[in-house]
């Protein structure tokens, strides 16, 4: 059973309060998008959403909805603030990052408000341990403004279809070229390292193709070192769809299958390495 927070002292009510009766399930996610030590929190009656930013270049949101948590309250239309995730993410593992089998962390999370600390009271066997950790002013964040109507490709795959091409394309290449397009090859990585050029293709009647929406020929390309922190999450994911709007930006929304069979996304958003003419490609 989760916990029972007690009563704030002030007698102002909490702003913000969930429990889960297992912590892991939010630690692995927010572990999907730690590529940076802070992260603004967003919650709404929906649920809550974590985002990390580096150099105004890459987004990643890890979205928790809010029939994931046995309780989840938001008193406000929509509660944010600023927290050091790395810190977050040790005071959810505080007793550890792999129990025995049938044993779980509970977890309650609640927030007063603007000025206030992020307190989590966690339980495993019987022992209670609360957290407190300092919340700042949450930054301004970039808006890629990605709505359907602006997505002019998008592919739907298997995850370990591209795990795969992690795995055999060349990590030395700066950036990664990405191609889609409504003709052959359909789907294309490309690298360009060390070794040479790489070129991995997909079919669009690929057996890791779950669904196949390309309207024009694109060829774009980004930043591997920018790619990388997404992998976390591809690592955890069973699909992911990748998405293209009209200026290149990149999205790829991994659907994540928690160990309750809960459906949970993370999505990283990636800019289009600005380096490269039309020439070179």
């Amino acid at each position: 059973m989760p916990l029972s927070a007690p009563p704030p002292a002030s007698g102002q009510p909490y702003l913000l309060s969930a429990s889960l009766d297992n912590a892991r399930h939010l630690s692995s996610l927010l572990r999907a998008v730690h590529f940076q030590d802070h992260a603004t929190c967003f919650a709404t009656a929906n649920g809550l959403r974590v985002t990390v930013e580096d150099a105004k270049c890459i987004q990643a949101n890890a979205f928790v909805q809010a029939e994931i948590f046995q309780e989840f309250a938001v008193q406000e239309e929509s509660v944010t603030f600023r927290i050091n995730l790395s810190v977050l993410l040790d005071c959810l593992t505080i007793f550890g990052t792999s129990s025995l089998p049938g044993i779980t962390t509970a977890l309650r999370m609640c927030y007063r408000g603007y000025g206030y600390p992020l307190m989590l009271f966690l339980e495993e066997g019987g022992v209670v341990t609360v957290c407190k950790i300092n919340t700042q002013e949450p930054d301004e964040l970039l808006d890629f403004d990605f709505c359907s109507t602006k997505v002019v490709n998008k592919i739907i795959l298997q995850s370990e279809g591209l795990r795969e091409a992690f795995a055999e394309l060349d990590m030395t290449s700066e950036v990664l070229q990405i191609t889609m397009s409504p003709d052959k090859p359909y789907f294309r990585l490309s690298t360009f390292g060390n070794a040479g050029s790489a070129h991995l293709d997909y079919p669009r009647d690929s057996d890791l193709m779950e669904a196949f929406h390309c309207n024009q020929t694109q060829t774009n390309r980004y930043k591997i070192s920018l790619l990388k922190p997404s992998t976390k999450a591809l690592a955890l994911s069973c699909k992911v769809s990748i998405r293209t709007d009209a200026q290149g930006f990149l999205s790829l929304q991994y659907m994540i299958r928690n160990e309750d069979g809960q459906i949970c996304f993370v999505e990283y958003y990636c800019c289009p390495d600005e380096d490269i003419t039309e020439a070179e490609l």
